[in-house]
Protein backbone atom coordinates (compact mmCIF):
# COMPACT_ATOMS: atom_id res chain seq x y z
CA UNK A 1 0.00 0.00 0.00
CA UNK A 2 1.62 3.53 -0.65
CA UNK A 3 2.36 5.63 2.25
CA UNK A 4 0.16 8.10 1.93
CA UNK A 5 -2.23 5.91 3.34
CA UNK A 6 -0.26 5.76 6.66
CA UNK A 7 -1.33 7.61 10.18
CA UNK A 8 -1.38 11.41 9.99
CA UNK A 9 1.84 12.09 11.96
CA UNK A 10 3.92 10.64 8.98
CA UNK A 11 2.21 13.32 6.85
CA UNK A 12 3.60 16.57 9.07
CA UNK A 13 6.97 15.17 9.21
CA UNK A 14 9.49 17.77 8.05
CA UNK A 15 10.63 16.42 4.16
CA UNK A 16 13.92 17.26 2.78
CA UNK A 17 14.06 18.62 -0.28
CA UNK A 18 10.13 20.77 0.32
CA UNK A 19 9.52 24.29 -0.29
CA UNK A 20 7.11 26.10 1.97
CA UNK A 21 3.99 25.53 -0.52
CA UNK A 22 4.47 21.96 -0.65
CA UNK A 23 5.16 21.48 3.42
CA UNK A 24 1.80 23.79 3.84
CA UNK A 25 -0.43 21.26 1.82
CA UNK A 26 1.12 18.36 3.44
CA UNK A 27 0.58 19.84 6.87
CA UNK A 28 -3.49 20.49 5.59
CA UNK A 29 -3.80 17.16 3.84
CA UNK A 30 -2.34 14.93 7.15
CA UNK A 31 -5.59 16.86 9.35
CA UNK A 32 -8.36 17.44 6.16
CA UNK A 33 -7.24 15.27 3.19
CA UNK A 34 -9.36 12.47 2.25
CA UNK A 35 -8.26 8.93 3.20
CA UNK A 36 -11.17 7.00 3.11
CA UNK A 37 -12.46 6.74 -0.51
CA UNK A 38 -12.49 3.37 -2.25
CA UNK A 39 -9.31 3.73 -4.42
CA UNK A 40 -7.55 4.39 -1.48
CA UNK A 41 -8.08 1.20 0.27
CA UNK A 42 -7.26 -1.54 -2.27
CA UNK A 43 -3.51 -2.31 -2.98
CA UNK A 44 -2.14 -1.81 -6.38
CA UNK A 45 -2.09 0.55 -9.53
CA UNK A 46 -4.74 -1.27 -10.70
CA UNK A 47 -7.45 0.73 -9.00
CA UNK A 48 -5.86 3.81 -8.75
CA UNK A 49 -5.63 4.10 -12.82
CA UNK A 50 -9.49 2.95 -12.85
CA UNK A 51 -10.18 5.97 -10.33
CA UNK A 52 -8.22 8.12 -12.17
CA UNK A 53 -9.95 7.29 -15.48
CA UNK A 54 -13.60 7.75 -14.06
CA UNK A 55 -12.41 11.22 -12.26
CA UNK A 56 -11.45 12.56 -15.48
CA UNK A 57 -14.48 15.36 -15.77
CA UNK A 58 -16.23 13.20 -13.30
CA UNK A 59 -16.77 14.47 -9.41
CA UNK A 60 -15.50 12.40 -6.80
CA UNK A 61 -19.39 11.94 -5.55
CA UNK A 62 -20.58 10.66 -8.87
CA UNK A 63 -17.81 8.56 -9.41
CA UNK A 64 -17.86 6.44 -6.02
CA UNK A 65 -20.88 4.09 -6.76
CA UNK A 66 -19.36 3.31 -10.38
CA UNK A 67 -16.21 2.33 -9.11
CA UNK A 68 -17.33 0.23 -6.38
CA UNK A 69 -19.50 -2.02 -9.10
CA UNK A 70 -16.94 -1.90 -11.98
CA UNK A 71 -14.34 -3.25 -9.26
CA UNK A 72 -17.03 -5.87 -7.91
CA UNK A 73 -17.06 -6.71 -12.04
CA UNK A 74 -13.45 -6.45 -13.44
CA UNK A 75 -11.80 -6.52 -10.01
CA UNK A 76 -8.25 -6.97 -12.01
CA UNK A 77 -6.58 -6.35 -15.19
CA UNK A 78 -7.11 -9.56 -17.06
CA UNK A 79 -10.75 -9.72 -16.17
CA UNK A 80 -11.24 -6.02 -17.92
CA UNK A 81 -9.08 -7.21 -20.62
CA UNK A 82 -11.57 -10.63 -21.38
CA UNK A 83 -14.79 -9.24 -20.60
CA UNK A 84 -17.19 -8.36 -24.09
CA UNK A 85 -16.95 -4.82 -24.63
CA UNK A 86 -20.34 -4.61 -23.87
CA UNK A 87 -20.31 -5.12 -20.20
CA UNK A 88 -17.86 -2.73 -19.61
CA UNK A 89 -19.85 -0.14 -21.29
CA UNK A 90 -22.94 -1.83 -19.31
CA UNK A 91 -20.78 -0.84 -15.76
CA UNK A 92 -20.05 2.41 -17.25
CA UNK A 93 -23.45 3.40 -18.39
CA UNK A 94 -25.00 7.21 -16.77
CA UNK A 95 -20.97 8.11 -16.20
CA UNK A 96 -20.77 9.73 -19.54
CA UNK A 97 -17.71 9.83 -21.71
CA UNK A 98 -17.77 6.87 -22.71
CA UNK A 99 -14.65 7.15 -25.07
CA UNK A 100 -13.47 6.52 -21.39
CA UNK A 101 -14.87 3.50 -20.85
CA UNK A 102 -13.64 1.99 -24.57
CA UNK A 103 -9.62 3.29 -23.69
CA UNK A 104 -9.88 1.47 -20.60
CA UNK A 105 -10.68 -1.86 -22.24
CA UNK A 106 -8.08 -1.26 -25.33
CA UNK A 107 -5.59 -0.24 -22.56
CA UNK A 108 -6.17 -3.42 -20.48
CA UNK A 109 -5.73 -5.70 -23.49
CA UNK A 110 -2.47 -3.73 -24.62
CA UNK A 111 -1.48 -4.33 -20.93
CA UNK A 112 -2.01 -8.00 -21.02
CA UNK A 113 -0.72 -8.16 -24.91
CA UNK A 114 2.67 -6.08 -24.27
CA UNK A 115 2.99 -5.39 -20.18
CA UNK A 116 2.42 -8.89 -18.73
CA UNK A 117 -0.74 -7.03 -17.42
CA UNK A 118 1.33 -4.50 -14.95
CA UNK A 119 1.18 -0.83 -15.45
CA UNK A 120 4.48 0.03 -16.86
CA UNK A 121 6.70 2.71 -14.11
CA UNK A 122 7.41 4.74 -16.70
CA UNK A 123 5.79 7.71 -17.81
CA UNK A 124 6.09 8.09 -21.46
CA UNK A 125 5.06 4.08 -21.36
CA UNK A 126 1.86 4.79 -19.61
CA UNK A 127 1.24 8.07 -21.83
CA UNK A 128 1.11 5.42 -25.00
CA UNK A 129 -1.98 3.57 -23.41
CA UNK A 130 -4.99 4.62 -25.06
CA UNK A 131 -6.76 7.41 -22.40
CA UNK A 132 -3.69 8.43 -20.34
CA UNK A 133 -2.26 11.64 -21.14
CA UNK A 134 0.51 13.46 -18.99
CA UNK A 135 -1.94 14.12 -15.97
CA UNK A 136 -3.24 11.46 -15.31
CA UNK A 137 -0.13 8.97 -16.15
CA UNK A 138 1.81 11.38 -13.64
CA UNK A 139 -0.86 10.57 -10.67
CA UNK A 140 -0.81 6.90 -11.48
CA UNK A 141 2.96 6.97 -10.93
CA UNK A 142 2.63 9.34 -7.87
CA UNK A 143 -0.40 8.02 -6.04
CA UNK A 144 1.05 4.06 -6.95
CA UNK A 145 4.26 4.03 -6.92
CA UNK A 146 5.43 7.01 -5.29
CA UNK A 147 7.67 8.61 -8.54
CA UNK A 148 7.94 12.13 -8.43
CA UNK A 149 5.67 12.96 -10.88
CA UNK A 150 3.72 16.31 -11.20
CA UNK A 151 -0.02 16.86 -12.32
CA UNK A 152 -2.14 18.83 -13.41
CA UNK A 153 -5.91 18.67 -13.82
CA UNK A 154 -8.74 20.84 -12.89
CA UNK A 155 -8.20 20.98 -9.44
CA UNK A 156 -4.48 21.37 -9.47
CA UNK A 157 -4.87 24.22 -12.16
CA UNK A 158 -7.23 26.45 -10.27
CA UNK A 159 -5.13 26.12 -7.18
CA UNK A 160 -2.11 27.47 -9.01
CA UNK A 161 -3.72 29.89 -10.82
CA UNK A 162 -5.02 31.44 -7.66
CA UNK A 163 -2.04 31.29 -5.65
CA UNK A 164 0.61 33.09 -8.44
CA UNK A 165 -2.75 35.27 -9.32
CA UNK A 166 -2.47 33.67 -13.01
CA UNK A 167 -5.97 35.08 -14.91
CA UNK A 168 -5.89 34.07 -18.00
CA UNK A 169 -7.63 30.84 -19.17
CA UNK A 170 -5.34 28.33 -17.80
CA UNK A 171 -6.32 25.97 -21.64
CA UNK A 172 -4.22 28.32 -23.41
CA UNK A 173 -1.24 26.97 -24.66
CA UNK A 174 1.39 29.25 -22.47
CA UNK A 175 -0.52 29.55 -19.67
CA UNK A 176 -0.33 25.81 -19.77
CA UNK A 177 3.51 25.70 -20.04
CA UNK A 178 3.38 28.14 -16.99
CA UNK A 179 1.55 26.01 -14.74
CA UNK A 180 3.52 22.74 -15.33
CA UNK A 181 6.64 24.37 -15.00
CA UNK A 182 4.73 25.48 -11.13
CA UNK A 183 3.35 21.94 -10.56
CA UNK A 184 6.99 20.87 -11.13
CA UNK A 185 8.88 22.89 -9.07
CA UNK A 186 6.34 22.30 -6.21
CA UNK A 187 5.94 18.88 -6.08
CA UNK A 188 8.06 17.62 -3.30
CA UNK A 189 10.80 14.58 -3.76
CA UNK A 190 9.01 12.42 -1.12
CA UNK A 191 5.88 12.02 0.54
CA UNK A 192 4.68 12.42 -3.41
CA UNK A 193 1.77 10.32 -3.19
CA UNK A 194 0.35 12.31 -0.08
CA UNK A 195 1.12 15.50 -1.55
CA UNK A 196 -0.49 14.66 -5.36
CA UNK A 197 -3.91 13.45 -3.54
CA UNK A 198 -3.49 16.73 -1.11
CA UNK A 199 -3.44 19.48 -3.95
CA UNK A 200 -6.37 17.25 -5.96
CA UNK A 201 -8.56 17.69 -2.36
CA UNK A 202 -7.72 21.19 -1.57
CA UNK A 203 -8.90 22.16 -5.48
CA UNK A 204 -12.49 20.07 -4.70
CA UNK A 205 -13.16 20.83 -1.26
CA UNK A 206 -11.37 24.62 -0.24
CA UNK A 207 -10.35 26.00 -3.31
CA UNK A 208 -13.45 25.53 -5.32
CA UNK A 209 -14.39 26.96 -8.22
CA UNK A 210 -17.80 29.35 -6.95
CA UNK A 211 -17.38 28.95 -3.44
CA UNK A 212 -13.59 28.62 -2.03
CA UNK A 213 -12.98 28.49 1.85
CA UNK A 214 -9.95 30.87 1.88
CA UNK A 215 -10.58 30.67 5.63
CA UNK A 216 -9.57 27.14 5.64
CA UNK A 217 -7.05 27.48 2.98
CA UNK A 218 -3.05 26.89 3.96
CA UNK A 219 -1.69 28.31 1.62
CA UNK A 220 -3.83 31.68 1.76
CA UNK A 221 -0.84 33.77 3.44
CA UNK A 222 1.04 33.65 0.37
CA UNK A 223 -1.68 33.46 -2.16
CA UNK A 224 -1.31 36.67 -4.87
CA UNK A 225 -5.18 36.44 -5.89
CA UNK A 226 -6.52 36.66 -2.48
CA UNK A 227 -4.41 39.46 -1.77
CA UNK A 228 -5.61 40.97 -4.80
CA UNK A 229 -8.70 40.44 -3.95
CA UNK A 230 -9.41 38.41 -7.85
CA UNK A 231 -10.25 34.82 -6.19
CA UNK A 232 -13.15 34.72 -9.01
CA UNK A 233 -11.11 36.01 -12.00
CA UNK A 234 -7.96 33.65 -11.26
CA UNK A 235 -8.23 31.50 -13.83
CA UNK A 236 -10.44 33.04 -16.20
CA UNK A 237 -13.09 30.58 -17.76
CA UNK A 238 -12.71 28.92 -21.14
CA UNK A 239 -14.27 31.13 -23.57
CA UNK A 240 -17.39 29.95 -24.73
CA UNK A 241 -19.42 29.88 -27.81
CA UNK A 242 -22.87 29.31 -28.72
CA UNK A 243 -23.35 25.40 -28.60
CA UNK A 244 -24.54 24.56 -31.59
CA UNK A 245 -28.14 22.36 -31.92
CA UNK A 246 -28.86 19.07 -33.94
CA UNK A 247 -32.13 17.22 -34.48
CA UNK A 248 -32.64 13.49 -34.61
CA UNK A 249 -35.80 11.11 -34.04
CA UNK A 250 -35.61 8.45 -31.77
CA UNK A 251 -38.08 5.30 -32.76
CA UNK A 252 -39.21 3.75 -30.06
CA UNK A 253 -40.31 0.50 -32.05
CA UNK A 254 -42.59 -1.82 -29.58
CA UNK A 255 -44.19 -5.29 -30.43
CA UNK A 256 -47.76 -5.72 -29.37
CA UNK A 257 -48.17 -8.35 -26.63
CA UNK A 258 -44.51 -9.05 -25.71
CA UNK A 259 -44.04 -5.26 -25.05
CA UNK A 260 -40.53 -6.14 -26.42
CA UNK A 261 -38.39 -2.95 -27.99
CA UNK A 262 -36.13 -2.58 -31.02
CA UNK A 263 -32.29 -1.56 -30.02
CA UNK A 264 -29.55 -1.21 -31.95
CA UNK A 265 -25.86 -1.17 -31.54
CA UNK A 266 -24.38 2.03 -32.30
CA UNK A 267 -20.80 2.41 -34.41
CA UNK A 268 -18.04 2.37 -31.95
CA UNK A 269 -16.56 5.94 -33.18
CA UNK A 270 -18.85 8.71 -32.42
CA UNK A 271 -21.32 10.00 -29.93
CA UNK A 272 -22.29 6.86 -27.27
CA UNK A 273 -19.79 4.79 -29.65
CA UNK A 274 -21.02 1.02 -28.91
CA UNK A 275 -23.61 1.82 -26.63
CA UNK A 276 -27.12 0.32 -27.51
CA UNK A 277 -30.02 2.93 -29.03
CA UNK A 278 -33.04 3.43 -30.58
CA UNK A 279 -33.27 3.12 -34.15
CA UNK A 280 -33.04 7.02 -35.79
CA UNK A 281 -34.07 8.59 -38.24
CA UNK A 282 -33.07 11.87 -39.75
CA UNK A 283 -35.43 15.25 -38.34
CA UNK A 284 -36.15 16.07 -42.21
CA UNK A 285 -37.34 12.67 -42.49
CA UNK A 286 -41.25 11.18 -40.99
CA UNK A 287 -40.76 8.26 -39.47
CA UNK A 288 -43.24 6.63 -41.78
CA UNK A 289 -40.67 7.26 -44.88
CA UNK A 290 -38.05 6.18 -43.23
CA UNK A 291 -39.84 2.72 -41.81
CA UNK A 292 -40.76 1.84 -45.04
CA UNK A 293 -37.33 2.55 -46.35
CA UNK A 294 -35.23 1.14 -44.25
CA UNK A 295 -37.57 -1.60 -42.52
CA UNK A 296 -40.07 -1.94 -45.26
CA UNK A 297 -42.87 -1.60 -43.04
CA UNK A 298 -46.06 0.58 -43.34
CA UNK A 299 -46.79 3.20 -39.99
CA UNK A 300 -49.81 4.92 -41.30
CA UNK A 301 -52.47 4.32 -38.97
CA UNK A 302 -52.71 7.07 -36.26
CA UNK A 303 -52.98 4.91 -33.66
CA UNK A 304 -49.88 2.81 -33.74
CA UNK A 305 -47.79 6.23 -33.51
CA UNK A 306 -47.65 8.17 -31.08
CA UNK A 307 -44.85 11.64 -31.27
CA UNK A 308 -43.61 12.30 -27.23
CA UNK A 309 -42.44 15.83 -26.61
CA UNK A 310 -39.06 17.23 -27.71
CA UNK A 311 -36.16 16.24 -24.95
CA UNK A 312 -32.51 18.12 -25.04
CA UNK A 313 -29.36 16.19 -24.31
CA UNK A 314 -25.75 18.24 -24.05
CA UNK A 315 -23.02 16.93 -25.09
CA UNK A 316 -19.59 18.70 -24.90
CA UNK A 317 -19.66 20.09 -28.30
CA UNK A 318 -23.26 20.32 -29.29
CA UNK A 319 -27.24 19.91 -28.28
CA UNK A 320 -29.20 17.16 -29.32
CA UNK A 321 -33.04 17.55 -29.62
CA UNK A 322 -34.67 14.32 -29.50
CA UNK A 323 -37.90 13.55 -30.83
CA UNK A 324 -38.82 10.02 -29.62
CA UNK A 325 -41.51 8.10 -31.66
CA UNK A 326 -43.16 5.49 -30.06
CA UNK A 327 -44.27 2.88 -32.72
CA UNK A 328 -46.32 -0.41 -32.48
CA UNK A 329 -45.90 -3.22 -34.33
CA UNK A 330 -47.99 -6.56 -34.94
CA UNK A 331 -46.50 -9.86 -35.16
CA UNK A 332 -46.46 -9.61 -38.89
CA UNK A 333 -44.04 -6.00 -38.84
CA UNK A 334 -42.17 -7.18 -36.09
CA UNK A 335 -41.04 -10.39 -37.69
CA UNK A 336 -39.94 -8.60 -40.95
CA UNK A 337 -37.64 -6.36 -38.43
CA UNK A 338 -36.07 -9.72 -36.60
CA UNK A 339 -35.18 -10.93 -40.26
CA UNK A 340 -33.62 -7.84 -41.81
CA UNK A 341 -31.83 -6.57 -38.74
CA UNK A 342 -32.30 -8.84 -35.49
CA UNK A 343 -30.35 -12.03 -37.17
CA UNK A 344 -27.41 -10.25 -38.75
CA UNK A 345 -26.60 -9.39 -34.72
CA UNK A 346 -26.42 -5.32 -34.48
CA UNK A 347 -30.00 -5.24 -33.75
CA UNK A 348 -32.24 -7.03 -30.69
CA UNK A 349 -35.75 -7.27 -28.68
CA UNK A 350 -34.71 -6.05 -25.37
CA UNK A 351 -38.25 -6.37 -22.63
CA UNK A 352 -38.31 -2.99 -20.44
CA UNK A 353 -38.93 -5.17 -17.56
CA UNK A 354 -35.42 -7.19 -18.14
CA UNK A 355 -31.94 -6.09 -16.90
CA UNK A 356 -29.66 -4.65 -19.78
CA UNK A 357 -26.32 -6.69 -19.78
CA UNK A 358 -25.14 -3.70 -22.31
CA UNK A 359 -24.64 -0.24 -22.18
CA UNK A 360 -27.94 2.19 -22.95
CA UNK A 361 -27.16 5.82 -24.22
CA UNK A 362 -28.23 7.87 -20.99
CA UNK A 363 -31.32 9.40 -23.26
CA UNK A 364 -32.71 6.08 -24.30
CA UNK A 365 -32.13 4.40 -20.46
CA UNK A 366 -34.50 7.01 -19.07
CA UNK A 367 -37.23 6.50 -22.49
CA UNK A 368 -37.09 2.59 -21.70
CA UNK A 369 -37.65 3.63 -17.75
CA UNK A 370 -41.02 5.68 -19.06
CA UNK A 371 -41.79 3.13 -21.60
CA UNK A 372 -41.97 0.81 -18.28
Amino acid sequence: MSRWHKNKQSAVTSVSNTDNFSQAVLNWFAVNGRKDLPWQQKTGAYSIWISEIMLQQTQVDTVIPYFRRFMQQFPDVNSLANAPLDSVLQHWSGLGYYARARNLHRAAQVLCEQHEGQLPQNLEALCALPGIGRSTAGAILALAFEQRQSILDGNVKRVLCRYYAISQWSGQSAVTKQLWELADKHTPMQQVAAYTQAMMDMGATVCSRSRPHCDLCPLATGCQALAQDIIKNCPAPKPRKPLPERQTRMLMLQTLGSGDILLSQREQQGIWGGLWSFPECPAEQTAEHWCAQHLGITINKPDKKHYWPVRQHCFTHFRLNIEPVHILLDATESQKITDLLVTQGNSLWYHPQQEAHFGLAAPVAKLIQQLK
